[in-house]
């Protein structure tokens, strides 16, 4: 089974990219955020042909939005809500074996790292804090489940370009790598990318427009992850991150995470 997980920016803007990704990579699941759609207004045709016959989207317009698309059985799980806002930054469905899959977007929290002067950051850590605090609650050695996404934090002094020019930038700052562990460890989470690309090696999964030459500045951050329960670790096959896609016509800042289980 290969699962990939693509910050795309506008689904409908980028459908043309999607659908390359889709005949390179051939992803049996297909993970989306910020979609940035009403579900009425979904392109759920264009997928349909592809053969990703089962579907589950969660979107709102012009912002967030969350959208599951599988060749597999796929039953809906809804989503959840959390910080009192029902933004569409979570969506759950069911694989075949019974294993969960969860798709999140979390809270990018604007650009002053301080909860006291940026609400947008305190409603980032607070959702950090709500989800640690769901996963922790229904934790079960025996739960198979993936959750995938764009976290919005960078962990690993190797998944930004200078650990120590970021330190005090948002998605790579202390207490935002404290409360990612927190809610990777809620539910004993692998991250299963770093399975197969060691922590030592450099690795992005996003890079800002404000670059002029994003593949010469080369100044990235890994903000996409995939993670399985220890229930699931075992199953880990493959893990690649397609950086080329960031080069490809109207991209989005993301490239596809891509995980293969057997």
């Amino acid at each position: 089974m290969r699962i990939a997980t693509w910050n795309i920016n506008s689904v409908r803007l980028r459908l043309a990219i999607v659908e390359r990704f889709i005949a390179e990579a051939a992803p049996d699941v297909l993970c989306l955020q910020e979609t940035k759609v009403q579900d009425r207004d979904f392109p759920h045709e264009p997928f349909e042909r592809l053969g990703y016959v089962h579907r589950h989207v969660r979107g709102m317009k012009s912002y967030n939005g969350v959208a599951l698309l599988s060749r597999l059985p796929l039953k809906s799980g809804g989503g959840e809500d959390w910080c009192g806002k029902e933004d569409c930054r979570h969506a759950l469905a069911i694989l075949p074996g019974g294993i969960e899959l969860h798709n999140f977007y979390v809270p990018a929290g604007g650009d002053v790292p301080d909860p006291d002067a940026n609400p947008k950051f305190a409603h980032k850590l607070r959702f950090l804090a709500e989800t640690e605090a769901w996963w922790k609650a229904r934790y079960s050695a025996r739960r198979k489940a993936i959750l995938v996404g764009d976290l919005n934090i960078a962990p690993l002094e190797t998944d930004v370009w200078s650990h120590k020019q970021l330190l005090d930038v948002v998605s790579h700052t202390p207490i935002e790598v404290e409360g990612l562990a927190k809610l990777q460890a809620a539910h004993k989470f692998v991250d299963a990318v770093r399975r197969f690309i060691p922590p030592e090696e450099r690795l992005y999964s996003w890079w800002s427009y404000r670059a002029n030459d994003w593949a010469a500045a080369d100044r990235g951050r890994r903000l996409d992850h995939i993670w399985v329960t220890p229930a699931l670790a075992a199953s880990l096959a493959d893990a690649s991150v397609l950086k080329s896609a960031r080069g490809w016509s109207t991209p989005s800042d993301h490239v596809p995470v891509i995980v293969d289980l057997k």
